[in-house]
């Protein structure tokens, strides 16, 4: 029995932007195909891949979808570019108006241009040439000018602006979550320094700011970073008393939850984005969400309201000054790094395959069992010197020549 070939689907990204075209959140798409919303992000994400009659339905609502967004563009393609034989069209309606309502107009130039037409014949040529000139006056005003086409930028400069656009704030943010200065900075340079590295993936991503944000909280929340010498020597705290106590109690609040808070009402994203970026469920989040707020609450209870908060922790993030490195000194960073760890690898791969090259030119052929070391064994007789035998020896000499006799028992 063979099976039918399983129907094809787009990429998981297409298939995320198909849906936002058509302006359908996920639980809208889950409940038009008959799965649960988690079902549809899983899809979305990669992780899973519909099958079955799921499948069926999944690739017939999206092939609907981009047939809806093709007759969508095609009928808004005549709108933003007029066809050549309708560009007069807005050059009669003007004309066309004053003749309407002569009062309403301040322009009487229409009326008087039938005047040249009765002159006298020893100017029959001056009444075309006036004509033409009156005509296409407004006509360069009514044609749109082409857009210029974008310029496209070089991966450098796209990195800089990106860099330059969020590297301030990423830094203010990542104190929020470390107390340090200098580690908040550090973790936001590895973590730009990372994306540069894997800047076709960062570009193509829907939230670049949100994938260098990851990976600098990453770094940042660390448990290595407490083996470092620098940690063991505590920075100046804020000058405030009241930021000072808002950060310590920030600090004492576990990593996970005060991440979560500094992303939810620090940074502002909502509830399903937050629990994507911390790896959690959305209840699960929520549920950090509510004891980090309780946490603040009961030694700050100015600060219960959430847009008290919020206003709190951009005021403290704001209050200290936290300069970035310029974008070339970080992209060359990255680069050092890079070459680094290339030639390191290099390096141990080269002395891997020399260790075993000498490995099987020095090993032996075949097995030879080792020789054990010799031991002394005691209650060995000493061996008696050359001489004539004693009368027992041979009595027992005699016993032993009788033959078979000797074997028989005897009683003494």
């Amino acid at each position: 029995m063979t099976r039918s070939p399983a129907t094809p689907l787009p990429p998981p990204k297409a298939r995320r932007r198909m849906r936002e075209t058509a302006a359908l959140t996920q639980t809208q798409l889950a409940t038009r195909v008959g799965v649960t919303p988690g079902t549809v992000r899983a899809w979305e994400s990669g992780r899973t891949t519909p099958r079955g009659r799921k499948r069926e339905a999944y690739a017939k609502l999206l092939k609907t979808l981009a047939e809806e967004e093709a007759a969508r563009q095609a009928t808004q393609a005549p709108e933003r570019e007029p066809a050549p034989g309708a560009e007069p069209a807005p050059v009669r309606d003007p004309a066309s108006e004053p003749a309407a309502d002569p009062e309403t107009h301040a322009e009487p130039e229409p009326e008087p241009k039938p005047e040249p037409e009765s002159a006298p014949e020893s100017a029959p040529e001056s009444a075309p040439e006036s004509q033409p000139e009156s005509v296409p006056e407004p006509r360069p005003e009514s044609v749109p000018e082409p857009r210029p086409a974008p310029v496209a930028l070089t991966p450098a400069q796209a990195f800089d602006a990106l860099y330059e656009f969020s590297a301030p704030a990423l830094v203010r943010q990542t104190f929020l979550l470390t107390g340090r200065r200098e580690q908040a900075r550090e973790s936001v340079e590895r973590a730009f320094q990372t994306a540069w590295e894997h800047w076709p993936e960062v570009a193509r991503d829907r939230d670049p700011v949100g994938w260098v944000r990851a990976t600098a909280y990453e770094y940042a929340l660390s448990p290595w970073q407490r083996f470092r010498p620098r940690h063991r020597h505590p920075e100046p705290p804020p000058a405030d008393p009241g930021d000072r106590t808002l950060l310590n109690t920030l600090l004492r609040l576990p990593p996970r939850h005060r991440r979560t808070l500094v992303l939810y009402d620090g940074v502002g994203l909502d509830l399903p984005e937050t629990a994507a970026e911390t790896e959690a469920s959305t209840p699960a989040a929520a549920n950090r969400l509510l004891r980090a707020r309780e946490a603040v609450a009961d030694r700050l209870p100015a600060l219960a309201d959430p847009q008290v908060l919020h206003r709190r922790l951009a005021e403290l993030a704001s209050n200290e000054r936290l300069g970035a490195e310029q974008p070339p000194t970080v992209r060359r960073g990255g680069e050092r790094r890079a070459r680094f760890r290339t030639r390191a690898a290099i390096a141990f791969t080269v002395a891997l395959i020399g260790t075993t090259a000498l490995t099987v030119r020095t090993a032996p052929t075949h097995y030879e069992p080792p020789v054990s070391p010799g031991q002394a064994v005691h209650g060995v007789p000493p061996r008696a010197a050359q001489g004539a035998l004693s009368d027992e020896e041979l009595e027992l000499r005699d016993q032993l020549q009788d033959g078979p006799a000797r074997l028989s028992p005897r009683l003494e």
